[in-house]
């Protein structure tokens, strides 16, 4: 049996504040395999998000140990967890988090310049055309739709070829339509790259089209 892909090992999380320490997740052990598509679900404030931030690298773990692609990620430093998730990882968040300043091209572009692509623009291209968007290249997000925003999200994550996809509520902020062009979107972009999808939902449809589901309670994994 192969080694999975994302493991991890009785993962915890707290926050320390002035009312004390809260404890956000509850030691997570979880095992993911690679191509499969897992559904994070849950009430408000079950950890779901911080989860998934977990396993991204973008919220260290207080205890255990994270494994991706066989690299041990709770002993990276923000430096070293930056240059893995450019190469392995591609995130998508509910307010898309594009650069306000550049055009929907040079959003999809700048991971790739980043990882040193000669071919950086031609691919952000390439990507926009899949979504659906060539006509909209050269638009700041302040002229694009909600939804046309989140398919530049879609294509920057997509563009590098991660070998883990990670969303987080990727049509929370849109209406039900336009939600489900993006989930198809998602779910095509998954196929077509042979990644590995992450998602947090409050979506049960969405859940369904999910390979497994996991269910949180309080930051700890629900049966």
């Amino acid at each position: 049996m192969s080694a999975p892909l994302l493991s991890l090992d009785h993962i915890g999380l707290h926050l320390d504040g002035n009312a004390g320490r809260v404890q956000i997740l509850h030691d997570i052990t979880l095992d993911i395999a690679a191509g499969e598509t897992v559904g994070l679900v849950g009430p408000s404030g079950s950890g779901k998000s911080s989860l998934l931030m977990v396993m991204g690298g973008l919220e260290q773990a207080t205890s255990g140990q994270i494994t991706a692609l066989g690299q041990n990620l709770t002993t990276m430093d923000e430096d070293q967890l930056a240059r893995f998730r450019r190469g392995n990882m591609g995130v998508v968040f509910q307010s898309f988090h594009l650069i306000p300043t550049m055009t929907a091209l040079e959003n999809v572009a700048t991971p790739l310049e980043i990882a040193g692509d000669a071919q950086a623009f031609d691919r952000a291209e390439a990507e926009l055309e899949a979504v659906g968007l060539s006509d909209r290249k050269d638009h700041y997000p302040a002229q694009l739709s909600g939804g046309e925003q989140q398919r530049v999200a879609l294509a920057r994550a997509s563009a590098p070829r991660p070998a883990i996809l990670l969303a987080d509520e990727p049509t929370g902020n849109l209406d039900a339509a336009t939600g489900d062009t993006i989930m198809s979107l998602l779910f095509d972009l998954r196929d077509k790259h042979g990644a590995t999808l992450i998602l947090v939902t409050h979506d049960p449809s969405l859940a369904d089209r999910c390979d497994r589901v996991v269910r949180l309670m309080d930051g700890r994994i629900f049966a």
